[in-house]
C-alpha cells in the first residue's frame, strides 16, 4: 500500500486514472521510441499526480499542527 504522510493512495483510485488516462498515453508507454515512451509516462504520471492531489485529505482548521 502506498501512503502519502498518514493518507493512503488506494490502488484502485490508482487503477481507475490510469485506465481513463489519454488512450495514447496509456498505449505510448508501450512504444518503440523512448521520446514517447518518455512522454506517456509523463502523462501517466500527471494524471495520477492530479488524481491524488484531489483526494488527499487537508488538515481541518481545527486540528494543531505538531512541532517536528
Amino acid at each position: 500500500m502506498f501512503s502519502k504522510g498518514m493518507t493512503r493512495i488506494d490502488p484502485t483510485m490508482l487503477a481507475t486514472t490510469i485506465l481513463e488516462a489519454p488512450d495514447w498515453a496509456r498505449v505510448g508507454i508501450t512504444a518503440p521510441s523512448p521520446y514517447m515512451r518518455y512522454d506517456a509516462a509523463m502523462e501517466l504520471a500527471l494524471a495520477i499526480a492530479a488524481t491524488v492531489e484531489d483526494k488527499l485529505e487537508l488538515p481541518s482548521g481545527n486540528q494543531s499542527a505538531l512541532d517536528l
